[in-house]
């Protein structure tokens, strides 16, 4: 019981720095206390596994993890690359490029606004365990099946948060820019599409996540033998559980770095918005 009684102990230490450093108000606080309360899980998780003998196919220790995934690097290299940049980035892009130009589309059209969203609503409600067979069938097991994946799931949230952005400017400002004789393509330019900026960057947050989650989900019904997906089912039938944490790794890594890029490109093009201002 010694690792159970060391993790505990760690634990309320660092529950303890963690009070101390939230009450100092330090600027590098926001750093260092997320950091820590990171490290307290992985000691206390260790210590756990260590001390209460978990089997580690039930559940392996983070240094078990660690000397898995040191020692499969080409190999989770290569899952990356069939995965995420094939499969996912190709998927984000397509479907998000696509659902921003449609969205302005809809907004030009109300024939398109009554009949393409109820449509997209519904679609954006089917299951991806049903959609993916079917894809995997129609585009074949490579890489360009999870792409397609991809555009259905991140197209509608993007479409919709498109065309409530586009919606967001008062008749103030359309009247203004009616005033100075605008063409819709400068109002577009100049007015709605600024405005809708962060509806748009909401919308492209939210397609991170379903983008690397389409792609690896897609690689269960059918892929060639590499990719996140393929091997998280292969070492599970394997029992290799370690494997399946290294690339659950992987995939957290790549999804926090997906993300955060699309937050700093959102802050350097809406540096204007309130939600973007430091607060005092």
């Amino acid at each position: 019981m010694i690792w159970v009684t060391f993790a505990i102990g760690f634990w309320l230490m660092a529950w303890w720095i963690n009070i101390q450093i939230g009450r100092s108000g330090a600027p590098w606080a926001g750093l260092v206390m997320p950091a820590l309360f990171g490290m307290t899980l992985l000691i206390l998780w260790e210590g756990m596994v260590r001390g209460l003998g978990i089997n580690p196919v039930l559940l392996p220790a983070p240094s078990a993890i660690a000397q898995t995934f040191a020692a499969n690097l080409p190999t989770l290299w290569g899952d990356l690359v069939q995965t995420v940049v094939k499969g996912a980035l190709t998927g984000y892009v397509l479907g998000c490029g696509a659902a921003i130009l449609t969205g302005i589309a809809v907004d030009r059209s109300p024939f398109l606004q009554r009949g393409l969203l109820p449509v997209g609503n519904f679609v954006a409600a089917l299951p991806i365990v049903g959609m993916a067979p079917i894809l995997v069938m129609w585009f074949g097991f490579d890489w360009q099946s999870k792409a397609a994946v991809v555009v259905v799931m991140v197209f509608f949230p993007v479409l919709v948060n498109t065309v409530a952005g586009l919606r967001d400017t008062d008749s103030m400002q359309r009247d203004l820019m009616r005033t100075y004789a605008a063409s819709y393509p400068q109002t577009l330019l100049k007015l709605r599409l600024p405005a809708a900026l962060p509806f748009i960057f909401n919308g492209l947050k939210i397609a991170t996540t379903l983008a690397l989650i389409g792609a690896i989900v897609a690689e269960f019904f059918g892929s060639p033998t590499r990719g996140m997906g393929f091997r998280i089912a292969t070492s599970v039938g394997q029992l290799a559980l370690d494997m399946v944490w290294a690339e659950i790794l992987v995939a957290a890594v790549v999804g926090s770095a997906f993300y955060g890029g699309v937050a700093m490109l959102e802050k350097m093009l809406t540096f204007w918005h309130p939600s973007q201002r430091r607060r005092a």
